[in-house]
């Protein structure tokens, strides 16, 4: 069934064969993602008696949210046969049944059934999140695993069958897996506290009791399946500690839950499972809620069906978060909510996860100097592979991000703060050797789209310096790179640098400029750009310019969209731009001087009726307006409201044109141009043939009706 509850606002080269997923590198930098004790193999690579679906990025489809935009549906009876890439002896295999159904996958061995099955379930997908704006039903795919009791070789057979429902088959991992790890001497078992190692009893307070008596020392969890049914607290000074996360496996939404602690907590080696079925943002459903405290630890653990991993406030500084496995979550994989200090996330796996998959939000507190570095995502189906919300001193490195969905980039470097006291960004932000495969996705909020790798000044100007080097950007299904003002405020984007980027395929432009500022770019790349090199279109329209300094080196891209009216659809290419196009409407527009309300944006807001007034008895003033790219102007129309309550008058003016916005040259030396109501209150003006200019500026020295310079709009025209 569906679920709805109310919830509180809360240069690489990437390799795809045979259905493989992998990122290489030059010498010169790491490879990006986690070292991964498995292999993925995609069901559409593998022989299937069922139907393959998509590619498809459209919001709310199941193959918008699968690996590679692409899976295989199996009727009952209808199998999918995986070519084994690696020795293992386990599988999980991701996987969609339809909402309200549930069943089984039977599994072949080299064409041999074994009697061993995999549950499938709709129970943990088909989430909805009403109070999200832009959200729609989503949260398709589960995941469910199987150790296979035999060992498979590389080049064998493994199969599975649909049984009882239609099965959607998305990707199969395949692992040599461990056996289990021995109690080693000195700890404190759970089980003789009186954990029941069959799941059957409730084992809280023996786990309780384990965490009491083992004070400074390690609690052992041997293999079995335990069940809790509240959360610990005063977790401190202690060591959790599995026989292995495929063997150690703790059933319990809430796993530890407290404010505070002394730190020192070291949880490794077992698997946390939960029971979450919906996202409810006031309950804390999650395997950490709250802090372990200073120079704690969380490794080696398998993290399922809870809202969020580990929601950290508090104390956690200096913690490492290191080769886990984040799968299934309701909301986000983890979240640095505030005051994270030395915290370093490293070398994990997330799918499928609601939310961000790995956000630090500087809320109440800065994050600070900390990173989330070698991580692997796929799948994040409602927002962010990665997000930074604010803090100083952050580090991006080295993560493999695909496959994003709806209101999510592949990475965020943001303002956004959703909630106050609110930090934003500062210092050094580091975004270095990151590779984004079919990331960026539709916002429909914006009704347009976002990109892979987007730099948001939402609620605030952007000042911190962000450096962001090293990128690979493959198959976004819309731009590479957004600079965008997500508040619809206009705030500036400041001091951006990009240096070293690889773009391939993606569907629209390469920059998607959106907000004001300013970025240098250097080393930056492209082939198979579907529409432009970039679309340089402030929003709001009057806010202000982005400027683009080529740093060198850069190639591919140099065209810029022709038409800020429309939006460059994936491999569109750009359009011949209309002979009869008003180059000037809508395009940011400053001047030396206003007058009250009457600002330079008038003058290009297509309205006749509103107009851009300059300071009054303070000529000469001039009105400048940039084009976005260089364009043959041969002729402006210039207008007054055409009301009879505007007199005749003639404004004395220059027109001036440059490529840079730093050197003016003179396109027509000063004239007096007639306005009259009786004649429609218009001018026009010829310009030389030949004139090739991005910025545009007139400049009036008199007005006989008005000590001001007046426009209500300034047109200019290719055509004479």
């Amino acid at each position: 069934m569906r679920r709805s509850v109310r919830g509180m606002p809360a240069a690489m080269v990437v390799a795809l064969s045979a259905g493989l997923l992998t990122a290489t590198a030059p010498t010169a930098h790491a490879a990006a993602g986690a070292t991964l004790p498995f292999t993925s193999v995609e069901a559409e690579s593998a022989t299937t008696t069922g139907t393959r679906i998509g590619p498809d990025q459209t919001q709310g489809t199941l193959a918008s949210e699968a690996s590679g935009r692409q899976a295989v549906r199996l009727g009952s009876g209808q199998r999918v046969e995986f070519t084994v890439p690696r020795a293992a002896n386990a599988v999980n295999v991701a996987y969609s049944v339809p909402d309200g159904q549930s069943g089984t996958l039977n599994v072949y061995v080299n064409g041999t059934r074994l009697a061993r099955t995999l549950p499938v379930t709709s129970k943990y997908s088909y989430v909805d999140t009403s109070w999200i704006p832009g959200a729609r039903t989503h949260h398709f795919f589960d995941n469910t695993r199987l150790l296979l009791g035999q060992n498979v070789q590389a080049g064998d057979r493994v199969a599975f069958e649909a049984a009882g429902a239609q099965v959607t088959v998305d990707v199969a991992d395949f692992e040599q897996v461990a056996a289990a790890a021995e109690q080693p001497a000195g700890p404190v078992s759970v089980t003789s506290k009186g954990a029941d190692p069959t799941g059957n009893g409730d084992s809280t307070q023996a786990f309780r009791d384990a965490i009491s008596a083992a004070q400074g020392g390690v609690v052992w969890i041997p293999p079995g399946d335990y069940r809790l049914t509240s959360a610990l607290g005063g977790v401190q000074n202690v060591t959790l500690q599995g026989a292995g996360n495929w063997h150690s496996v703790v059933h319990s939404s809430r796993f530890i839950d407290q404010s505070g602690s002394s730190g020192g907590v070291h949880i490794k080696d077992f698997a946390v499972i939960g029971e979450v079925t919906e996202r409810v943002d006031s309950n804390p459903d999650n395997f950490v809620n709250g802090s372990l405290g200073a120079g704690s630890s969380v490794s080696g653990m398998w993290l399922q069906h809870l809202k969020v991993g580990l929601w950290l406030t508090g104390d956690n500084d200096n913690l490492v978060v290191e080769n886990n496995r984040f799968l299934d979550m309701t909301a986000d994989g983890l979240n640095l909510n505030g005051n994270a200090r030395g915290v370093r996330v490293r070398n994990n796996f997330l799918r499928n996860q609601g939310d961000d998959a790995l956000a630090m939000w500087s809320l109440y507190a800065p994050d600070t100097n900390s990173s989330f570095e070698n991580n692997t995502i796929s799948q994040p189906n409602l927002a962010n592979g990665i997000a930074i919300y604010g803090g100083t001193d952050i580090a991006v490195r080295n993560n493999l991000v695909s496959d994003t969905n709806a209101l999510g980039s592949g990475i965020a470097i943001s303002n956004q703060k959703f909630l106050d006291p609110f930090f934003p960004l500062s210092g050094t932000i580091t975004v270095d050797g990151n590779t984004l495969v079919r990331t960026g996705a539709m916002n429909p909020n914006w009704n347009h789209p976002m990109g892979a790798l987007r730099v948001d000044s939402y609620d605030s100007a952007i000042n911190a310096t962000v450096n962001i080097t090293n990128t690979t950007i493959t198959d976004s299904p819309y731009s590479a790179f957004e600079f965008v003002s997500g508040g619809g405020q206009g705030y500036p984007v400041r001091n951006v640098t990009m240096d070293g980027a690889t773009v391939r395929n993606t569907g629209t432009v390469v920059v998607q400029a959106e907000a004001q500022g300013a970025a240098t770019f250097r080393d930056v790349t492209a082939t198979g750009v579907g529409a432009a090199g970039v679309y340089n279109c402030p929003y709001p329209a009057n806010s202000g310019t982005f400027a683009l300094t080529d740093g060198g080196g850069n190639s591919g891209w140099s065209t810029t969209w022709s038409d800020c009216s429309t939006w460059p659809q994936p491999g569109q290419g750009n359009p011949d731009p209309d002979p009869n196009r008003n180059l000037a409407k809508s395009r940011p527009a400053t001047a030396t001087g206003s007058q009250d309300v009457y600002t330079p944006g008038k003058a290009v807001d297509g309205d006749a009726n509103s107009y851009w007034e300059s300071a009054n008895n303070a000529f000469p003033q001039s009105w400048t307006v940039d084009l976005g790219s260089v364009e043959t102007v041969r002729r402006l129309v210039l207008k007054l409201p055409p009301s009879s309550a505007w007199g005749a008058r003639t404004q004395t003016l220059t027109v001036l044109g440059s490529t840079d916005n730093n050197s003016y040259a003179t396109v027509v030396g000063a004239q007096g141009y007639r306005f009259d109501p009786a004649t429609g209150n218009t001018a026009t003006v010829s310009l030389p043939g030949g004139t090739g200019l991005r910025y545009l500026r007139l400049s009036v020295s008199a007005n006989t009706g008005w000590p001001a310079g007046q426009f209500s709009e300034v047109e200019a025209y290719s055509t004479s």
